[in-house]
C-alpha cells in the first residue's frame, strides 16, 4: 500500500504525501518551497526554446500553467495549483505529460521506425536525457 491516496481535483497534498509520489511516480522532480519542480538541460538556447515551447503548449491545452525558469542551458519547471494554494492532482499528471513527452527517445521505443537525434555529433544534440 502506498503511503498516500488519491484526492479530489484541488485538495492539497500534505509533504509527506508529495515526497512519496514523487519518489514512485516522477523521481526527476522534487518538492521546494511548496511546489514540484525539474530542471530539464538542454545543449543550447534552440534546444531551450523547444522546450519552453513543448511546456507552453501541454499546459495551455490542459489550462494549467507552470512557472518557467529559462536560461541558455537549461528549463526550470515549477508547477503548484494557485486557486488551491498547494500541489494537487492537476500538478502530478501535467508533470507526467511534460516528462513523457520532453524526455521522448525515439530510437529507445522497440520497433521504432524514427532514429532520434544523434547525441554523439555536438551539431545535433539537443537535451540531456535521463539516464
Amino acid at each position: 500500500m502506498s503511503a498516500w491516496r488519491r484526492k479530489g481535483t484541488d485538495e492539497v497534498y500534505t509533504e509527506d504525501e508529495i515526497n512519496a509520489r514523487l519518489a514512485a511516480e516522477l523521481p526527476a522532480w522534487r518538492l521546494q518551497d511548496g511546489v514540484i519542480r525539474r530542471t530539464y538541460k538542454t545543449s543550447g538556447w534552440k534546444a531551450t526554446l523547444m522546450v519552453v515551447n513543448t511546456v507552453g503548449h501541454l499546459a495551455e491545452a490542459a489550462w494549467h500553467h507552470p512557472d518557467l525558469t529559462v536560461s541558455y542551458a537549461f528549463v526550470t519547471v515549477k508547477l503548484v495549483n494557485h486557486a488551491a494554494k498547494g500541489v494537487t492532482d492537476k500538478d502530478f499528471q501535467l508533470a507526467r505529460k511534460i516528462d513523457e513527452v520532453v524526455m521522448w527517445q525515439p530510437s529507445q521505443e522497440e520497433g521504432s521506425a524514427l532514429e532520434g537525434t544523434p547525441n554523439d555529433d555536438p551539431r545535433f544534440k539537443y537535451l540531456k536525457y535521463d539516464a
